[in-house]
């Protein structure tokens, strides 16, 4: 919102040089020269799929999609969400200039799905939130796997080769027990992200990448690091009794148990947890703000009317909501999965909806897609009326639909 009012201000001329202005880094002949923008969408934004990595992995050993049974349903209801936008997309903008636009309705905004999921409370079962963030999930693959293959330009093999000989460094020192993130991270930023950069694939799959080489295994295993700090617990409650501890002995023992605590913490889980608060309230909302600036001038009409704007609310609200219907309709009535307990067909029309708020990842895809300054301007529009419109109607589905189901056992 502040994008948009400043965008539409006196201050639109400052906005839009402040992030055109270039930044280099480098020595000597190696250079690498980006704009502000590019260096938040390229940069700043790999916290944001590192972060993305760090979920994924863990869902996948421990989480929504650890079990093949369990993930079978999102998994498809998710495949539905991206096949049938992309598919509606394609057939508004088939043979236009906005035809390379088709990832664009593909997306998913995770943080906002769920956040408005999590507004109504007990209203929703725990079941349709556990579905929504696999959905959510499953998607954020597919929307990096079609960053990858299909909105990559030319390609540097060489440096391509440089990064992954970097990320077979990354991996065996995963399976030699390596838990330093320094190591991790001077091979993954100043070897994968930086090789790949140059490569002409985009910079934030190698965040993907490196998060996937993070270790998740625990230095000490929870029975052991239970009895530990159980026997460290009673040893100071026993010493104070006797003689009260001074401060440099009390200091000392709960350094054990700080050090103790450390290693029973796998690797993944503590850099998902630093780096989730800086992702949230410094990545996004700087990503938002510079991305999100889309100028309203007297054609506004003709381009919401615009086939790519169409495109995208289409493939979003429409293109959603029928993908993730449809796709768990047929893995219903085929009996290969059963609905989760407590959730019915018009709450999966309301996961549908809320999917449909592709914010984040759509506007990242969109500026990917067009370098034409205009369909940029269109998909955004598109983007912001979608998600605007689904995030309600989703809410309001979700919220009617729950006091009917408490009516009903009343």
């Amino acid at each position: 919102m502040l994008a948009m009012v400043v965008a539409n201000s006196s201050l639109s001329t400052y906005y839009f040089s402040f992030l055109d202005k270039y930044i280099s880094f480098g020595v000597h002949n190696f250079q690498i020269k980006k704009n502000i923008l590019h260096w938040i969408n390229d940069g700043l934004m790999s916290m944001f799929f590192f972060l993305v990595g760090l979920e994924l992995k863990r869902e996948i050993l421990e989480g929504e999609l650890s079990s093949f049974r369990d993930s079978l349903l999102p998994a498809f209801a998710a495949l539905g969400g991206m096949l049938v936008p992309a598919l509606i997309y394609t057939l508004i903008n088939h043979g236009t200039p906005g035809a390379n636009g088709w990832g664009i309705p593909m997306a998913t905004d995770i943080a906002f799905a769920l956040g408005i999921l999590y507004l109504l409370g007990d209203k929703v079962p725990l079941s349709l939130k556990v579905f929504l963030t696999a959905v959510a999930i499953v998607d954020d693959i597919g929307a990096i796997l079609v960053i990858a293959l299909f909105y990559t330009e030319e390609i540097a093999v060489q440096n391509l080769y440089l990064g992954a000989s970097f990320m077979v460094f990354l991996i065996i020192g995963n399976i030699l027990g390596i838990r330093n993130t320094l190591y991790y991270a001077l091979f993954g930023i100043g070897g994968v992200w930086l090789a790949i950069l140059l490569s002409g694939v985009h910079a934030t799959i190698a965040a993907v990448l490196v998060a996937f080489t993070i270790p998740a295994n625990r230095k000490v295993h929870t029975g052991l690091f239970l009895r530990k700090i159980r026997l460290m617990a009673f040893k100071i409650g026993h010493q104070h009794d006797t003689m009260p501890l001074n401060k440099s002995k009390l200091s000392s023992e709960i350094e054990k148990i700080t050090l103790l605590t450390y290693d029973a913490s796998p690797p993944l889980h503590r850099l998902e947890h630093s780096f989730n608060s800086f992702v949230s309230f410094v990545v996004l909302p700087v990503f938002a703000f510079a991305n999100a600036g889309v100028v309203l001038g007297s054609d506004v009409y003709q381009q919401l009317m615009s086939s790519v704007t169409l495109g995208v609310v289409s493939g979003l609200i429409v293109g959603k909501v029928v993908g993730i219907t449809l796709f768990t309709f047929i893995m219903v009535k085929l009996r290969i999965c059963h609905l989760p307990h407590g959730v019915d067909w018009p709450k999966i029309m309301g996961v549908g909806l809320l999917a449909a708020i592709g914010f984040t990842m759509s506007v990242f895809i969109t500026d990917l897609a067009f370098k034409d300054e205009q369909l940029i301007k269109q998909a955004k529009l598109g983007i912001l009326a979608a998600s605007s419109i689904a995030g309600v109607f989703g809410y309001y589905l979700l919220k009617g639909n729950g006091r009917k189901e408490v009516g009903s056992l009343e």
